[in-house]
């Protein structure tokens, strides 16, 4: 029996936003030939995505950083003010951690380089589309590095009558819509610090064996595969302040 077409309205609509005509045409031939993924359109300029996502209606941005006119960054943020139920995937040459918390904070879900396989590629996009973030394993470990080394590592805070938890320069702000728990907001800011599992517990003064309970709670709770998007979704969230 023959194998069912996609449906229309069920593939991920994605929008391509470029400068190299070039590299469009090769990932919109690479995006194309997955029956769940549909390119709507594409770009050349920063400052044409708004009007682009207006026409095209696309789930997912493939943004460049280094476009003429409105660069992707600024781009990213325009989007995100205007329609924020867009996701902004990054996919760029540099894997400067700079970048990459620009980007994130400035409301991109996930950060790609382009050299990156077609396969990663499409795997990336189809966590995105299903509410993931999604950052690219070589700039991981530099984006932990970077978060060890920030200033705020240094200073040193105590709980606030508001909720907000700040020790070790690491702010975690508790809302109605957190469901972590007190211990479970504490493992997560050790673990936006980059702090491994050993270092957790001689933290805290609890077993490894709990922390490695708290974590995969964590990750249960956020609906996240991993530590690293625990973290970049808690910032994302605003759970987590840099």
């Amino acid at each position: 029996m023959e194998q069912s077409n996609v449906e229309e309205n069920t593939k991920i609509k994605v929008l391509l936003a470029d400068d190299h005509q070039l590299f469009r045409e090769g990932l919109k031939r690479i995006l194309n030939m997955e029956e769940e993924i549909e390119v709507v359109g594409e770009c050349s300029d920063g400052s044409q995505v708004l009007e682009a996502c207006e026409r095209y209606h696309p789930q997912i941005v493939l943004m460049d950083i280094n476009m003429p006119g409105t660069n992707g960054v600024d781009a990213t943020e325009q989007l995100r003010e205007a329609m924020p139920n867009i996701k902004v995937i990054i996919l760029s040459i540099h894997d400067d951690e700079s970048y990459v918390f620009e980007t994130l904070r400035k409301g991109a879900t996930g950060y790609l380089l382009k050299d990156m396989e077609a396969e990663s590629l499409i795997n990336a996009i189809r966590s995105v589309a299903e509410g993931h973030a999604f950052i690219h394993p070589k700039v991981t470990g530099k984006l932990i590095q970077q978060l060890r080394r920030m200033e705020y590592l240094h200073e040193t805070g105590a709980i606030a009558e508001d909720g907000t938890m700040r020790e070790a320069g690491v702010k975690f702000v508790a809302g109605d819509d957190n469901p972590l728990t007190r211990r479970e907001a504490e493992v997560l800011r050790l673990m936006a610090e980059g702090r491994s599992n050993k270092m957790i517990n001689e933290h805290l003064f609890i077993s490894e064996k709990t922390v490695k309970n708290h974590v995969s709670s964590i990750l249960q709770k956020m609906e996240v595969d991993d530590r690293t998007q625990a973290v970049i979704n808690a910032i994302k969230l605003g759970w987590v302040t840099l």
